[in-house]
Parts: structure tokens; sequence; C-alpha cells
């Protein structure tokens, strides 16, 4: 019975051991990983910071292309819909982009221009 009780005490204790070692390892490994991306997730959180002015629900696409340097047309895309924005192609061929989350807001003023 003895011999029992110390096998389990030796799991268990083993178990919490690998547990908190596992742990701070895969915080150690996002650490390193975010800070290999930091450019992306850098210009992921300027490019919502552009898009969430509380004045504007839409920004082109060439106003955003020189707030946010450093990238080409598509890269600059994919970058714009991980920080959540949608596009839209306007009746005069320009580009414009728009959060996800504010498109309530966008529908509102939208109702309000017309009345």
């Amino acid at each position: 019975m003895q011999t029992a009780i110390f096998t389990l005490l030796g799991t268990i204790l083993g178990g919490l051991i690998s547990y908190f070692l596992q742990r701070q390892k895969f915080s150690h490994d996002l650490k390193i990983r975010r800070e290999a991306d930091k450019t992306d997730f850098m210009a992921e959180t300027t490019a919502r910071h552009f898009l969430s002015h509380k004045s504007y629900t839409d920004r082109s696409f060439d106003t955003l292309k020189k707030r946010l340097g450093g990238f080409d047309d598509d890269e600059l895309r994919k970058i714009l819909v991980r920080a959540g924005a949608i596009r839209d192609i306007r009746h005069d061929g320009t580009e414009w982009w728009r959060l996800l989350s504010r498109m309530d807001e966008y529908i509102e003023k939208k109702k309000a221009e017309k009345e």
C-alpha cells in the first residue's frame, strides 16, 4: 500500500513539473514568434488605428499606403484583412477600406446622409 502511494505521488509530481515546464516553453516560444513577426503585428495595429478614427469610417488605399510604407500593394491588402478590414471599390474605381466591426456605424452614416 505504501509503495502505491509513493508511486502515485511521484507520478503527480512528475506531471506537475512537466506541465509547468511546457507552459514556460510555450510562453517563451510565443515571445520569440511575436518578436520575429513584430513588423506584421505593428502594421496590423497601425492599420486598425487609422481605420478606427472616430470621424472617418473609410480610408482610401492610397492614404493607408502612404501611412504604412514599406509594403507592396498585395502585402498591405493582406495586412488590412488580418486587421479586420473589408475592401470597397467605389464608382470612380478607387479602393477604400473599413473595419468590419464598424459596418453598423457606416450604414447609420449612409442612412443619415440620405435623409
